[in-house]
């Protein structure tokens, strides 16, 4: 990407451009992609120079009305204030309470962090996450839990790799998880899972991050013992014996199930509730989830 004239070229603009073209040049995307990125970033350059050459001349009244917003009334200001500091349990303190656009919504100011609540200081909006400030309840993460549940008792698990540990063999508790084997956070998890008691794991081979991963996913899936194979990739990086010509892995059927889960990355799991967790979660975290209904 290049700046042809200095005269629509500014400093800034041209360091801009600069910029641009050494993120592109440093990700080595493809020829369609650099193509179409730098076309994109362009225009978001344009975009974002003329916003500041807009801030520039705008009027030093208007930016100092702009960087102070009308402080909400006391009556308003102290029961968020200490609502907001009783939920951080005194780790931060409120810096100020200001009024929003939004009639009813304040704007909560801790040092250069911002978040809102409402005019009663019962619930805040934090990181896009909606706070029951008393009781700390995420409602938000409440509803995407629901949102994002599985039918258990629908998974196929007839394209997952089964193994049961403890209680003599019957491993009475269960849990599904998609793993991809090049995945660093897959191996933390499967260590975690294999520490588990009284469990019986079924694992999706889910090659989603590298052309490689196929490869390893078909290999372990094809080997004589596929156990042994799998678990001696992910916690040993002892790599599986070649596939033979003839051996089927259901690859594709399994992307399709984790597309229509919305599993996009990984390691993610699932429990027989249907709810779903997201990395590779602590073994406290497995077993609390093995009691949730």
């Amino acid at each position: 990407m290049t700046c042809s004239s200095r005269l629509y070229c500014p400093a800034f603009f041209r360091f801009i451009y600069s910029v641009i073209d050494e993120v592109i040049h440093l990700k080595n995307f493809p020829a369609f992609a650099r193509t179409f990125l730098t076309s994109g970033l362009m225009g978001f350059a344009a975009l974002t120079t003329l916003s500041m050459l807009t801030t520039f001349v705008a009027s030093p009244a208007m930016a100092q009305k702009a960087a102070q917003p009308e402080p909400a009334p006391a009556a308003i200001a102290k029961p968020i204030k200490d609502n907001v500091e009783a939920w951080l349990k005194g780790r931060f303190k409120v810096d100020s309470v200001s009024k929003t656009p939004m009639p009813g919504l304040y704007e909560v100011r801790i040092g250069s962090d911002l978040l809102y609540a409402d005019e009663r200081g019962q619930f805040a909006i934090v990181e896009g996450q909606l706070i029951r400030l008393k009781s700390g309840q995420n409602i938000t993460a409440d509803r995407l839990e629901v949102l994002q549940a599985v039918d258990f008792s629908k998974l196929p698990l007839e394209l997952a790799m089964k193994t049961v540990i403890g209680d003599g063999g019957q491993g009475r508790r269960s849990i599904v998880v998609f793993e991809d084997p090049y995945c660093s956070f897959c191996r933390k998890f499967r260590a975690t899972l294999m520490g588990l008691e009284n469990v019986t794991i079924y694992t999706y081979f889910y090659p989603i991050l590298r052309a490689e991963s196929t490869t390893v996913s078909r290999n372990a899936w094809c080997a004589k013992d596929r156990q042994a194979a799998w678990d001696d990739w992910m916690l040993q990086g002892k790599e599986p014996p070649a596939a033979a010509a003839g051996c089927d892995f259901p690859k594709d059927k399994i992307l399709a199930l984790g597309n229509s889960l919305g599993v996009q990355a990984t390691p993610i799991s699932f429990v027989p509730s249907g709810k779903r967790l997201q990395g590779a979660v602590a073994k406290d975290a497995i077993e609390q989830a093995f009691k949730s209904r």
